[in-house]
């Protein structure tokens, strides 16, 4: 069904990168609701609410290693549908939630049932499109997706005004079911019944075991779970830091807009950057940038009170100028030598780095009390990590020569 002639249309554009928003408004629309959420359950702890961010990824890490495989065997259409009921199903179990620990099973079943929108998402753009359309597609799925996270947390505070924290699960489940109606009326199931393969968990083993034979795999999905964690310590902290430790209650999310924008402006420009000097170099040098920035902001506030707003958010939004470079590069490496067995191996990939992104965002963030000097520190031992796992498992000789400026 793949085509390279026909040009897609704008409809088919903005419904996949629709799919994929649900999820950046589930994580990102809560935060600024994050302290009355805290009081309503009972749970007045910000280091442990921290947890309704962090628990949403390991339904998405558990949730994307089975669907993608089962759309596989039952089609694109009924995995979607699917997981829109389980996250129906979790949503009314948030909002009905008397405690913390009820609204974080509620909070993983919704992860897992945005894992399938998600994920598929990505599976019927392959489904449907190859080579330049197929690159062109997803640079504006993402370029869209990058939006929501910008105005996830505005929308949310907005809501809260009006109707008080339950408005912005409600949104969540609105959006959903016009998403999901939207799926249904218009897109047409892509996977061809004569390449739908029986499911079967001797796949996982098989794929587990013929991904551990690449070595340079397991270290950019290593490294890509040690960035992704330390990211998660600002996700999950950030209504704490804006909030309570600096007081920027009404502002908020216009700060964290703002630290958004780093994140896309990078990764727009890695698009570009990329083809010249090359994902290895690239992905490194940020590494290099990133941990710097972290460990330098470190040594210069250690055993000293939090410094300035504006101090804070430079050295903020230098480090997530550094992620756009080495979120996709990361993957792309991982991926490069498993392309015999994209599917499981996307799959496992993705799951190994969000579980192990989880733990450390626990362990990093339950430091973030009075200060957001561990949250530096967190980010710099992730970074020095990863240039200890690059360098010791890359395949290939970094700035080697032009010809490596394409790989």
């Amino acid at each position: 069904m793949q085509d390279e002639q026909i040009k897609p249309n704008f409809e088919f554009v903005a419904l996949m990168a629709s799919l994929m928003s649900i999820v950046a408004l589930t994580i990102d629309a809560i935060l600024p609701a994050m302290a009355d959420i805290g009081i309503a359950i009972n749970s007045l702890d910000p280091t442990q609410n921290q947890l309704l961010v962090t628990m949403i990824f390991l339904g998405l890490g558990v949730g994307q290693l089975f669907f993608g495989p089962l759309s596989d065997s039952l089609g694109r259409k009924p995995i979607v549908y699917f997981g829109f009921i389980i996250f129906f199903i979790a949503s009314i179990i948030c909002l009905v939630a008397p405690n913390l620990e009820i609204m974080l099973i509620g909070r993983i079943l919704q992860g897992i049932g945005l894992s399938a929108p998600r994920t598929i998402s990505i599976s019927i753009i392959r489904d449907t499109y190859r080579g330049d359309y197929m690159a062109k597609i997803m640079s504006f799925v993402t370029a869209f997706f990058i939006l929501v996270p910008v105005v996830a947390p505005a929308i949310g505070k907005a809501v809260m005004g009006f109707t008080g924290w339950q408005g912005i699960f409600y949104l969540q489940l609105f959006f959903a079911l016009v998403v999901g109606v939207w799926f249904y009326k218009r897109q047409e199931e892509t996977l061809h019944p004569a390449y739908k393969v029986p499911f079967s968990f001797k796949v996982f083993a098989r794929g587990t075991k013929e991904i551990f034979k690449y070595k340079e795999t397991v270290s950019c999905t290593i490294i890509s779970g040690l960035i992704t964690g330390s990211f998660l310590v600002y996700l999950s902290s950030a209504q704490h830091v804006f909030e309570d430790l600096y007081g920027l209650t009404d502002t908020f999310p216009y700060v964290f807009a703002g630290l958004a924008l780093s994140v896309g402006l990078s990764t727009l420009m890695n698009g570009t950057l990329v083809l010249r000097f090359g994902m290895r170099n690239l992905s490194f040098m940020a590494l290099l940038a990133f941990t710097v920035i972290a460990m330098t902001y470190s040594l210069l506030f250690f055993n000293s009170n939090d410094p300035s707003i504006t101090v804070l958010l430079i050295f903020l939004s230098l480090l997530f100028l550094c992620l756009g470079f080495i979120w996709g590069n990361m993957r792309s490496i991982a991926m490069e030598p498993i392309g015999h067995i994209a599917g499981i191996g996307a799959a496992i990939t993705g799951f190994v780095s969000t579980i192990l992104s989880i733990p450390i965002s626990i362990f990093v963030g339950s430091f973030i009390e009075d200060s957001v000097w561990a949250l530096f520190l967190g980010l710099g031992t992730c970074g020095f990590l990863s240039i200890i796992l690059f360098l010791a498992f890359k395949t290939r000789p970094l700035f080697a020569s032009n010809r490596a400026f394409s790989s």
